[in-house]
């Protein structure tokens, strides 16, 4: 019996071989491939069907047919020769690029190009961190910027097409084990911090209101060892006062 497929795209910058390895070790129904996506084309490989799913940079084209489960955003970041005076920052602002002449992007695809141009000290190129780590080279370097815009990185699919399949992969994406259900995964999303936070506060006093109750206070009342009620008055140091007087 032929094993079916689930084709998986993902944009560049995206490394999706950690969830692909959770995939296998877990033994699911299907297979996965993975499918490399320009950024140009991500909603046209869904439309046309050259993959299942895929992960996409946000914003996306269209998305109205589509399910969108946003996963994590990345910061955006400067790319400037290793010679640039920009290059001495650990941080950018955008009043430090204000002498520095940006390379445009013509095209979504032009990652690689401009930092090739920002390599010969031209002036600074703005992306993505993945996208400047995937085309990292050793005559660049990468700063991030303060007030730069995030991008979003995302699962996308048909919603005609969503199946148990897909959803298991929304599952692995999202670190839902073989053992949790997808009930109890979104329930512990939707909980709030406070909740949370306030369940780890009650556990601490019900630990001390245990000691008390086992009887280690050193006053009145009943013996831990025996379980005898003590003489009124009397404790287990009193005890121990009077032996030393002996």
């Amino acid at each position: 019996m032929s094993i079916p497929v689930l084709r998986v795209g993902f944009v560049p910058g995206v490394e999706p071989d950690r969830f692909a390895r959770r995939w296998r070790d877990a033994r699911r129904a299907a297979r996965l491939e993975l499918v490399p996506v320009p950024w140009s084309r991500q909603r046209e490989a869904l439309a046309a069907g050259e993959v299942d799913m895929c992960f996409v940079r946000l914003p996306l084209e269209d998305p109205e047919p589509l399910h969108v489960v946003p996963l994590w955003q990345e910061r955006e970041v400067v790319v400037v020769g290793d010679e640039d005076v920009l290059s001495l920052h650990e941080e950018l602002s955008e009043a430090d690029l204000a002498d520095s002449v940006e390379i445009p992007a013509a095209h979504r695809d032009d990652a690689a190009d401009r930092v090739a141009v920002a390599a010969t000290g031209a002036g600074h190129a703005r992306m993505p961190m993945s996208l400047a780590r995937l085309h990292h080279r050793k005559d660049v370097v990468h700063r991030p910027l303060r007030e730069g815009e995030p991008t979003t990185i995302a699962l996308a699919w048909p919603i005609a097409e969503d199946d148990a399949v897909r959803q298991e992969l929304v599952g692995v994406v999202r670190g839902r084990t073989a053992r949790s259900s997808r009930g109890a995964d979104d329930a512990a999303e939707k909980a709030p911090a406070t909740s949370r936070g306030a369940a780890r506060t009650d556990r601490t006093p019900a630990r001390g209101a245990a000691r008390s109750a086992s009887g280690r206070s050193g006053g009145s009342g009943t013996s831990a060892r025996t379980g005898r009620p003590r003489p009124a008055g009397s404790s287990r140091g009193a005890g121990r006062g009077r032996r030393g007087g002996r």
